[in-house]
């Protein structure tokens, strides 16, 4: 049978996942409590979406974000059509986002640009995902909140550890960690820290959490529940990989850096992994390691969060 999405106290609606900052800290919450409940009463949920149709968009290649969203849609009950291929290469967005207003319920787009996100929700007026953009990876960081709330069992008071690139993932990271009271640290070369004003943002909002940016991996990683890590040179920055290498090669996680953090303490990636890079071998292969229930909570986050946005 169909199961309502959980509402929050506000009753305030889900309208788009364009960036993190549409989900209120409330609803934050409510998309993990019932990612959680979707994740143990998988047919609970079977019809869900029954009738619904989402537009999959994908500028970028993917493995974890095509396969979690297209498996999402099909256990919540809809289906879904995909569509390989720059979003503006034949027409521009704004007449793609209104043809597919005419079709489908949603849209779920991994682009090169947060200005493609926005544009497919100012046109299309539908609710629209972000599946990944130069500046946000929004579901990733659900699927990391819930995989951290289900090792430690609270998510207020954990210090989260990101070392490397100051990138989407590294954004994202912040203003989740901000409002769910994680303390987070990230540690970067010069010239590689996260966006200002992403920083500010997530400043502003932190709940009793504290942000720290600085170029020291060691400081960043001291008393850690979480090291975190992402690929030095991320897809379409594949021509400055040579020089990343040499700038980051202090910054790899390996047994050496992870021995800084808690005893306790997990090692994340978003996946995929250049073993050898930014992280070693043995560190993703510990028991340390989460990265496959990271990849696993996709799934379950990406259901929640698309029956919050279509019920």
């Amino acid at each position: 049978m169909a199961v309502s999405a959980y509402q929050p106290a506000s009753h305030a609606r889900v309208v788009n996942f364009r960036h993190d900052l549409d989900l209120s800290t409330e609803h934050l919450h409510g998309v993990l409590d019932l990612a959680r409940q979707m994740k143990q009463s998988r047919q609970r949920y079977a019809s869900a979406l029954k009738g619904r149709y989402v537009a999959l968009l994908f500028e970028k290649p993917s493995l974890r974000t095509r396969m979690t969203f297209e498996l999402a849609i099909k256990q919540l009950g809809g289906d879904f059509v995909t569509q390989i291929g720059l979003i503006a290469e034949r027409e521009p967005i704004k007449d793609v986002a209104r043809n597919l207003a005419r079709w489908t319920d949603a849209i779920v787009a991994r682009t090169y640009s947060q200005q493609t996100v926005e544009e497919l929700a100012q046109w299309s007026e539908l609710p629209v995902v972000n599946a990944l953009s130069d500046l946000y990876h929004p579901c990733q960081a659900l699927a990391d909140m819930l995989t951290l709330k289900e090792h430690f069992g609270r998510l207020r008071g954990l210090k989260l550890a990101y070392v490397g690139d100051g990138n989407n993932v590294a954004h994202s990271l912040l203003l989740c960690c901000a409002r769910f009271g994680i303390h987070c640290s990230i540690a970067t070369p010069a010239g590689y820290e996260p966006a200002a004003g992403i920083v500010k943002e997530a400043s502003q909002l932190a709940n009793g959490s504290q942000i720290e940016i600085s170029n020291d991996p060691v400081s960043a990683v001291h008393s850690a529940h979480s090291v975190y890590t992402d690929v030095w040179a991320s897809m379409g920055q594949e021509s400055e990989a040579a020089e990343r290498n040499k700038v980051f090669a202090a910054y790899q996680v390996n047994e050496e850096l992870l021995g800084k953090a808690r005893k306790d303490a997990v090692f994340m990636h978003c996946l995929p992994a250049k073993r050898g890079q930014e992280v070693t071998d043995a560190v993703i292969e510990s028991a340390q390691s989460v990265v496959f229930d990271q990849a696993e909570n996709r799934l379950h986050a990406q259901k929640a969060l698309l029956l919050m946005l279509l019920q």
